[in-house]
């Protein structure tokens, strides 16, 4: 895991830096800085309408006496979409839109549930029930 997080450390800032010399090469200094804070705004907006959609539904489910497993995977997602839309960077914005937009989204989803659905028969997820 360990590996994992010092190779985003060091290759996430090192792309976030290329795409930003990229774009500024092509549109502006300036229009690339101001695109970069219209991503993060309309990217906060996305995370709260959507996340506010999951948690409904997912109260809706609870409240019918269902589990909500998709729906807590789908806020999970939009969770992880909107950090990496508020994170500067184009590389972040464009995974992080494709994580928050419902289209999309299924994609991640089984990706999630299948991660944890391995890690959970291997045991390095415990799921404590009352």
């Amino acid at each position: 895991m360990m590996k994992w997080v010092l190779a985003a450390v060091i290759f996430v800032p090192a792309i976030e830096i290329f795409g930003f010399s990229f774009v500024a090469e092509r549109v502006g200094g300036m229009n690339t800085l101001l695109l970069t804070l219209l991503t993060s705004a309309i990217g906060v907006a996305m995370m709260r309408f959507e996340g506010r959609k999951a948690m409904e539904d997912a109260r809706q489910r609870m409240n019918a006496g269902m589990v909500p497993g998709s729906t807590m995977a789908d806020g999970l997602c939009i969770f992880l979409g909107g950090l990496l839309l508020i994170l500067p960077g184009f590389v972040t914005d464009i995974i992080g839109f494709t994580l928050v937009f419902p289209i999309t989204r299924p994609l991640y989803r089984l990706l999630l549930l299948a991660w944890m659905k391995k890690n959970m028969k291997n045991g390095k997820i415990t799921i404590f029930r009352r």
